[in-house]
């Protein structure tokens, strides 16, 4: 009786302990003290970042791109994901949030409700962009214009509608580290940042487990294409045989060396690295020299 009520008191224990670690954990307000956006520096984190190819509404073009009301559909094997309004709107957008709740959002995936937001949104990148940067972003997006367009709920079914299972997730696909760990040049390190963290290519380039983690030990070397048939190429070494020159020019005009273009989601991430600083260009193809190579996998049937 005695050994049972040990085991009891482990296993409480144990789920005790489970439920706090898969808890959301927001940011205080303590922890953003002092760190003040800037809007100028926005401009460039949010091209880096992305943040409008996913977050107009369907077919915008030109300047109707930055009206960020969501509406984007992404279709993964856990059900359809909707993005939401992001505008600075205070009611249907994020005009209201602290910089708090936006920074526990991009980074811990964390709503100001205290809820688990999905992992579709690309949080395990950003989650290594740093704060002054997150805090920049939400400085610019304050000054584009509001939307009052209210965001749609996901489409996901049964278990994966259950948003508390999705702390044990971050648990074991939300940490880590750096990919790229060997010792780096300033540029090098640079185009790290924009790869791992801010542009979240490997988000796309990289292949998934079953549960919908990244294989971290096949970073960037391809995987199957969520939005129709064939793959993302692989862009290590061994799959991207491409010069800096090359990679700088593909970056820039979306011109590949054998004079094709980029298409589909891979031409609104070139129009977004298009604005950044030809350094940093430059800098994404230096840290893509230095990731491990890759064999390109077996094509899907």
């Amino acid at each position: 009786m005695r050994i049972g009520r040990i085991v009891l008191g482990l296993a409480v224990a144990a789920a005790a302990a489970g439920w706090f670690l898969a808890a959301p954990q927001p940011l205080s307000e303590a922890s953003v003290a002092g760190v003040r956006g800037d809007a100028g520096r926005g401009a460039l984190a949010f091209a880096a970042a992305g943040c409008a190819s996913c977050h107009m509404a369907p077919g915008a073009t030109g300047d109707a791109k930055l009206v960020l009301s969501g509406g984007e559909r992404f279709a993964t094997a856990f059900g359809t994901f909707i993005a939401p309004n992001i505008s600075p709107d205070p009611v249907a957008g994020i005009g209201g949030w602290t910089l708090a709740a936006f920074a526990s959002a991009v980074q811990r995936v964390v709503s100001p409700e205290g809820q688990h937001y999905y992992p579709a949104f690309p949080y395990t990148a950003y989650a290594r962009a740093s704060l002054q940067d997150v805090a920049d972003i939400q400085a610019y997006i304050a000054t584009l214009p509001a939307s009052p367009v209210q965001s749609l709920p996901h489409e996901v079914g049964f278990p994966f509608s259950i948003r508390a299972a999705l702390g044990g997730w971050k648990l074991l696909f939300g940490g880590g580290g750096w990919v790229v760990d060997t010792n780096l040049t300033p540029t090098e390190a640079r185009g790290r940042y924009l790869v791992e963290a801010m542009a979240h290519c490997a988000e796309c380039h990289t292949p998934r487990n079953p549960l919908g983690g990244l294989d971290r030990t096949r970073w960037l070397a391809g995987a199957p294409d969520p939005s129709g048939p064939g793959r993302i190429p692989n862009i290590t070494p061994g799959g991207l045989d491409w010069s800096a020159d090359e990679i700088v020019e593909y970056l820039t005009t979306g011109f590949t060396p054998d004079y094709d273009t980029a298409g589909g989601r891979m031409a609104l991430v070139v129009e977004n690295t298009a604005r950044l600083p030809e350094a940093d260009r430059r800098a994404i193809a230096a840290y893509l020299g230095r990731v491990p190579p890759v064999a390109d996998a077996a094509p899907a049937p």
